[in-house]
Parts: C-alpha cells; sequence; structure tokens
C-alpha cells in the first residue's frame, strides 16, 4: 500500500491526483480540495469518487482543472487548510509523459575533457538541480540549467580529473541529495561520484580471445570472486579481491589453488558473481560482511570490497579489467552476472530519487510490482529506463571487455529488452552470451511480455537455465529426500533423455544454443548437501560416484553446460540452502576438501576435456538433435545416449543403480571413460559398473 502518512497524495495522470486521508486525521473527511504551486496560485479541484478503503484511509479520486506542469512543486489544501507536498507517481508510466520527455539526444552523465567537465542527468519531474562538487573542505554547489526534455546541465571549467561530486535534487518541497547513476566511478559505499580521465587510470591492453563457434562449445563456471581466494595460506597476498582472483604464486602452482587451479579445469567461460557495485557490504570494513553481491547500488561501478583500496576510484576499475584481461591471456572468457530485475532500496537509488516511480514496475493505484520478493521489480519498458541499461552493458563491454552477461531473475524483464540487448551486444562483440533465469515471475509485466522460459521462442539468442535439466537429474531443490535420476530415480528415464537432447525432441526449446544445463549454481544446496540427504544410506564412496555421474551428465548433454565452483569436487556448504550472507567459513572454496575428493575432480576435467574434443556433444540446432541424438536403456535401468555428428560417434552408458550391467559393441572402437575402471580400452563387451559412467568412442563410422 501506498499510505505512510496520515495525509497524502500523488500525481497519477495528467488529470487526477489520488488522495488518501486516514481517518485519525480529521475523519478522513473533507469537503473540499485545491492545490497550490511555487508562485502561489491557486489550482481548483474537483472530487471525483470517494471511498472508504479497510485499512482506515479514506480515498479521493480528485480532478485537476487546469494543466499541470511537470517539475513544478504543488501541494494540496483541504478544508481545513492542512497541506502536503503532492507527489508525482504513475504519471511518468503514462504515454504522454513519454512523448513530452524522453527526446533525448545528448549522452547523460558526466563528460570530461582536460578544459573542463560536463554533467548532465535526466529529471523531469524535479524544480532544481544542485551540483555538489569538491571536497568536502572546500565544497561548492552549481545551479543546473533545465533544459528541453527535463534534461539539466551545467559545466565546469577545469580540469575535473580525481573531483568528487553529487547532486542535491529539488522535488515535491525537499531537497534530496544522490550520486551520478550515469557515473563509471564512485568513492568508497557510493558516498559521491568521481570524475576521472579514462587515460590516466592505467587501464590494461586488451586481449583478444577467439569467439565461439556456438554457445553449445562454451562451458560454464561460476565463481565468487571472494570465495576463491578466502581461505587461508593458499598462496594469495591479496586474498578475496579482483587482484587476488588471478594472483598467481610458487604456493599457488605448488598447492593448487586460486587462479592456478581455475586454469587447470578447462572450461571456457568464467562467470563471476555480482561484480558491480552492491549495498550489503562495508567497502570501509569489506571483512566485517559477507554477502554475495544481488544488492544492487551503482550499475557502473565495480564493488570496492573487492578492490584492494576501496577509496581509490581508478583502482577498482583498473583491477577488474586486469582480472578480465588476464583471463583472457589464458584463454578464458569472462561473463558478469548483472541484477536488472531490483536494487538495494529503491527510495535511495540515484535513478529513483532523479525520477521517482519511472524506474520500476508499479500499477494505476500505485503499488509496486514484487515478482523479485524485493519489493522494486525494475521496468525495462519505458524509454529511457531501456537506453540506462542498454547504455550501460555497452559501456561495460567497452571498458572491460567482457564476453557475456548471465541474468538473475531475468524472468523480471521484458522480452524487447532482451532482444534489443542480446543484439547489440553481439553487434560489438560477436559471440557475446546473454542467458539467465528465465523463471515465470508473477510481476505486475504481462506473462506474454515476460523474458521468461515460456516465451524462449520469441527470443532467438537469449539463453535460459534449464530447471527442468536440474531437477531430473539432481532431483527437486525443494524438497532433499526426493532423488533425481543420478542419485537413483530410474523412473525418470524418459525425462532424463528428454532433458540430455536439450529439452528440443519435445520441443520444450527450440534450439540448444539456449539451454543452460546445470544441477548446480550459487542458489539452494549443493549436489554433494542435497545427496547427502537423499542418499542418506549410501557411503562417501557412492556419493563420489553419483558426484561424478550427475557432472556428466551435465557435461555431455546437448545444450550449454553449467558448473558451480567446487561442483567438481563436491563442495559442501555444511546444509545450508541459502549462504548468501553465511561467511567465508560456508561459503570459502576449500581446497584442503578438493585433495580429499581427487576422484570426482580428476572425472570432471576428463569428461571437459572429452566434450571440447568430441562435437557430437556440442550440437548447435534442435534438426541436428533430432536426426543424431538416440536411446536405448539397459532393461529399462540403465541410460544409453548415443550421439553421432560428423564422423564423431559415441555411446554414453549412464548407470545410477547399485546392480552391474553388460552391454556387446557391435562396432569396434574404444573406452575414452570409464569413472569406475572397469573395462580395458579396447573392447566391444562392456561391464557397466554400478553408479558409474562409460563414454564409448566409434571408430571410422560412415
Amino acid at each position: 500500500m501506498r499510505m505512510k502518512e496520515p495525509y497524502e497524495a500523488y500525481i497519477d495522470d495528467y488529470n487526477t491526483i489520488n488522495l488518501y486521508m486516514s481517518k485519525n486525521f480529521f475523519g478522513g473527511q473533507s469537503s473540499s480540495f485545491h492545490l497550490k504551486d511555487s508562485q502561489k496560485r491557486i489550482i481548483p479541484l474537483t472530487i471525483q469518487q470517494r471511498s472508504d478503503l479497510y485499512n482506515g484511509y479514506t480515498h479521493y479520486k480528485l480532478s485537476i482543472d487546469e494543466p499541470l506542469t511537470i517539475g513544478e512543486e504543488y501541494e494540496v489544501y483541504n478544508e481545513y487548510c492542512k497541506a502536503t507536498p503532492v507527489k508525482y507517481s504513475h504519471i511518468v508510466k503514462t504515454e504522454r509523459f513519454s512523448r513530452e520527455f524522453t527526446n533525448i539526444r545528448d549522452e547523460l552523465g558526466p563528460e570530461y575533457t582536460p578544459e573542463r567537465s560536463t554533467f548532465r542527468v535526466w529529471s523531469p519531474t524535479s524544480k532544481r538541480i544542485l551540483l555538489v562538487y569538491g571536497s568536502e573542505e572546500n565544497e561548492q554547489r552549481k545551479e543546473m540549467v533545465r533544459k528541453p526534455y527535463g534534461l539539466f546541465e551545467t559545466t565546469i571549467e577545469g580540469d575535473c580529473h580525481n573531483m568528487e561530486y553529487s547532486f542535491l535534487v529539488r522535488r515535491e518541497g525537499k531537497w534530496h541529495e544522490c550520486i551520478d547513476p550515469y557515473a563509471m566511478f564512485s568513492s568508497a559505499n557510493a558516498h559521491k561520484s568521481i570524475v576521472l580521465d579514462e587515460t590516466r587510470i592505467g587501464l590494461p591492453e586488451k586481449v583478444a580471445i577467439e569467439p565461439l563457434r556456438s554457445n553449445t562449445d562454451a562451458i560454464i563456471y561460476e565463481a565468487s570472486v571472494r570465495d576463491m581466494t578466502s581461505q587461508n595460506d593458499i598462496g594469495v597476498e591479496h586474498p578475496k579481491t579482483f587482484v587476488g582472483f588471478c594472483e598467481e604464486s610458487e604456493t599457488t602452482r605448488l598447492k593448487d589453488t586460486g587462479f592456478s587451479y581455475l586454469k587447470s579445469l578447462g572450461f571456457t567461460h568464467l562467470q563471476l558473481m555480482p561484480v558491480f557495485d552492491f549495498g550489503s557490504v562495508d567497502e570501509d570494513y569489506p571483512w566485517e560482511y559477507y554477502n554475495w553481491g544481488y544488492d544492487p547500488v551503482q550499475y557502473r561501478v565495480p564493488e570496492g570490497s573487492y578492490s584492494t583500496d576501496p577509496d581509490d576510484p581508478a583502482a577498482r576499475v583498473r583491477e577488474l579489467a586486469q582480472l578480465v584481461a588476464t583471463c583472457h591471456e589464458n584463454g578464458i572468457h569472462v561473463n558478469l552476472d548483472v541484477v536488472f530485475n531490483h536494487v538495494y532500496e529503491r527510495e535511495r537509488f540515484a535513478l529513483n530519487t532523479l525520477v521517482p516511480c519511472y524506474y520500476f514496475l508499479m500499477n494505476q493505484n500505485g503499488e509496486f510490482s514484487n515478482g523479485s520478493f524485493c519489493g522494486n521489480d525494475i521496468d525495462t519498458q519505458p524509454i529511457m529506463s531501456k537506453r540506462y541499461f542498454m547504455n550501460t552493458c555497452r559501456k561495460l563491454i567497452r571498458l572491460y571487455d567482457i564476453d557475456g552477461f548471465r541474468f538473475d531473475l531475468m524472468g523480471i524483464l521484458d522480452i524487447n529488452f532482451m532482444n534489443a540487448l542480446s543484439e547489440e551486444c553481439r553487434r560489438i562483440k560477436p559471440g557475446f552470451m546473454i542467458y539467465g533465469e528465465g523463471w515465470n515471475m508473477s510481476s505486475f509485466l504481462a506473462d506474454n511480455m515476460r523474458a521468461s522460459q515460456q516465451n524462449q521462442n520469441q527470443m532467438p539468442h537469449v539463453g535460459h537455465f534449464s530447471d527442468r535439466f536440474r531437477d531430473v537429474v539432481k532431483g527437486n531443490n525443494g524438497d532433499l529426500v526426493q532423488k533425481g535420476f543420478a542419485s537413483g530415480a530410474t523412473g525418470k528415464m524418459a525425462e532424463a533423455q528428454a532433458v540430455l537432447a536439450a529439452s528440443c525432441r519435445d520441443f520444450v526449446f527450440n534450439t540448444p544454443q539456449k539451454v543452460v544445463n546445470y544441477v548446480e549454481c550459487h542458489d539452494n544446496h549443493t549436489l554433494w548437501d542435497k545427496n547427502r540427504v537423499a542418499c542418506h544410506n549410501e557411503t562417501r564412496d557412492q556419493r563420489e560416484k553419483r558426484q561424478i555421474l550427475a557432472n556428466a551428465m551435465v557435461l555431455l548433454a546437448q545444450g550449454i553446460p553449467f558448473l558451480h565452483s567446487g561442483q567438481e569436487f563436491g563442495r559442501t556448504k555444511q546444509n545450508k540452502g541459502n549462504s548468501y550472507n553465511l561467511g567465508d567459513n560456508i561459503n570459502q572454496i576449500d581446497y584442503d576438501r578438493r585433495d580429499r575428493h581427487l576422484p570426482i575432480l580428476h572425472a570432471t576435467k576428463e569428461l571437459i576435456r572429452i566434450r571440447k574434443e568430441h562435437p557430437s556433444f556440442r550440437m548447435v540446432s534442435s534438426e541436428d538433435i533430432s536426426n543424431a541424438v538416440h536411446f536405448e536403456t539397459i532393461d529399462n535401468e540403465v541410460l544409453v545416449y548415443k550421439t553421432s555428428l560428423d564422423g564423431d560417434a559415441n555411446y554414453v552408458f549412464f548407470n545410477p543403480t547399485g546392480k552391474t550391467f553388460h552391454y556387446t559393441m557391435h562396432q569396434s572402437g574404444e573406452v575414452i571413460f570409464d569413472s569406475s575402471q572397469a573395462n580395458e580400452r579396447h573392447t566391444i563387451d562392456l561391464t557397466i559398473a554400478p553408479i558409474s559412467v562409460v563414454v564409448y568412442h566409434l571408430k571410422n563410422e560412415t
């Protein structure tokens, strides 16, 4: 509900004010109302409708008897001469507002030259804006000029490199301070925006990396900057930072830790959990708090807690850029996890300070959509919102040379935005990956406009995490006891066949290039922790075999394989299903545990190598899958997965049971993977051991 005060008023369109009076405030009764603007002019209002609300308020729908001036400050008076500021609300969502205020051609944000810097922001509903700049000891203020379409602009003469600044925004009778949402540089904890000359940052040279032939050639590995180097004594001088993430030393090489370890795994794409400014960690005391970072404050500024010096605005930018360059030098593409679906605090979010309500999904009653469960779903449909997020992505690609975006709760965003973004990113950088969580979130966005799996056929180049694959192979996330195929539920045989074919044969997806197959990510229990419950009567050795079996299904299925960091050795989070703020002791990558589960690690690395070497596991179209992927079973308990493409033919046997099976090949070949080592390399009489995976490569198929 909107009401927080006993007397509130909102401009919802050009003709209507919705006013709410508590019944504890003059009984909620007034027989007349009028407006007064900043020039003390009175504007009559007519009561069109009055209704009693269940929460103790009276609602008045008031028509405005004279045209409004957007940006003017108004107060509404009742018959008792009690006034309250009128807030701009749903009016910013109207077509008329869009026609009048979105024809902006100027680049927004700071424009730096050594001689002068110009500052531009878009804020049609504001009366005045002051630029506040300089140090605290020598703070200065300058009135910004309001120009057509709600643009505010001013220029500061001289070299402004490293200058702090913010805005004081006058609207609805009050001054509100905010940082610059268009800025790329910031002080610690988003206290001030910073002007920087990019030529003086010391950015690394960009390192060219070959784009992949198709999305299905990618193998994605999700990692947290902090988690990879937070364990003690692993040879990293700057743990939990951008610098430490890529740091190598004699110790990291000897112990196979940190970046030395990552390089050895063989994945193609590193997916970093949020690395842009989030509000749930104090950058001045970064080790006092832990958080994954799904709490956006600034979409264009790297997170300061990952920098060696949060107070140096250039350091965090330089260090993130160096991380990407170092990955590229080692043949690793970098995808970034972006959280465009909600913000940390709507009331303090800079874009909302400049244009309240515009950037968030809301209905005509002034209620905000809550599909993200954060109470402030982003709206990417309005022109200036779409432009802001599109420009943000362009700038991130230009500055950091990244290779893809993973979208958190992508179903909050709209189809048109995601299509435009995927086209633009691929234009800038061929092979750029766009994928996300395509859950059908219950937001104010119409079902047919949501960037969700159900609408995947309307988004040609946008990928989706396959929760279907996860639930079939691993078992339902919400029920730890429930088994998946890899944990022994052979009754899911038909579903397992469907997901190994990228859910294309039954038309859930129309191309494998959109299907991200996974059984574990940062959310929910790890695969190991789930199996500890679902397979509680099994030994540690048996659960290791199940981990290998599930990892094999991820890595050999058609589609795009996705691994969560530590999945390759049975990572545990001590049975915690949601560790977003539970600290380093729960979330850190435990290299000692890795050393205790080397069979899983070695098997996973070998499966990665096999996928990369055999194109029949990486088909690019649903037509290929229909023609060249086939299945059979052994006694309806062992799944036999057969792939053949361009002379590369393989049989894969998945046995999730505790029984041994035998299979005679009718074409010669060789065993290229056997998780239980039950077969000679060159044989046609195969033994499929309990809880095992066997990959048999056929020779000379025509």
